[in-house]
């Protein structure tokens, strides 16, 4: 029931920003702030117009970045998921690129690529695309050899089992590290803004934070929580639209 389930979002909201307004009048610390006061500032800095010309900074790179991680991302997962010998070859690459701490990695790419562009959309990218190769990986991998033989027994090519038997069955999978994969994407889009250069939401973030105005700050971050759940639905609508009626998957068939 599609009113029940935006009902129930909104219950949640409802008691998230209750439970923050809450805390911010106790206070919980003298730098955490009302949700009222937070949503105020982001309203200041909306009307004047200094959120429209921090995110022209920082969609720049998250929009190169999850663009290139979604690309690659998902040829690459389905590569190392038809292939074995790929998968040897690749996915543990892919595993340390996920483990390995991204703080420590910013200071070689800067040393590498400098402060620019380039090294901010590269930290979206080791953020973003291992989650959606191994997920993708994973989805192929596991999709029930029974599907493929049924293909097979209607003498369909392999181009046709990959393309009409394989993406289908393993599409909300795909979706679903695609989503984890644009989070992680988000967070790296801040962190290199927090740790490259202090451009965009991120120079927000830290002058907020070195003058005190916590408000702003609170603001700025919860803007870009709302860009990434705006963006994260839009794709589960996408999905929906390309693979109505498979939603479910190939777990329960």
């Amino acid at each position: 029931m599609p009113n029940r389930a935006l009902l129930l979002k909104l219950l949640s909201a409802v008691i998230l920003f209750g439970a923050w307004e809450i805390a911010g009048r106790v206070p919980v610390s003298f730098a955490f702030p009302t949700f009222l006061e937070s949503m105020s500032a982001l309203l200041s800095m909306t009307l004047d117009g200094t959120i429209f010309d921090a995110y022209a900074e920082t969609l720049k790179p998250l929009a190169i970045g999850v663009a290139i991680s979604a690309v690659l991302g998902i040829a690459i997962g389905l590569w190392v998921g038809l292939s074995k010998t790929f998968d040897w070859l690749f996915s543990p690459i892919f595993i340390v690129m996920q483990a390995a701490p991204l703080a420590a990695l910013i200071p070689l790419l800067v040393l590498a690529y400098g402060i620019g562009l380039t090294s901010k959309v590269l930290v979206v990218c080791i953020m973003a695309m291992p989650v959606i190769v191994l997920n993708t990986s994973g989805a192929v991998r596991n999709t029930p050899e029974s599907f493929k033989e049924m293909g097979r027994s209607f003498l369909a090519s392999e181009t046709s089992i990959i393309l009409r038997i394989i993406i289908p069955a393993a599409s909300p999978v795909i979706f679903a590290g695609l989503r984890l994969g644009i989070s992680a994407g988000f967070i790296g889009a801040i962190l290199s803004e927090l740790k490259i250069t202090p451009t965009g939401v991120g120079d927000i973030i830290t002058y907020s934070r070195s003058i005190a105005d916590y408000p702003s700050m609170y603001a700025a971050i919860f803007s870009i929580i709302l860009l990434a759940v705006l963006f994260l639905n839009l794709l589960e609508k996408i999905e929906v639209t390309l693979f109505k009626g498979n939603q479910r998957g190939y777990v329960s068939d």
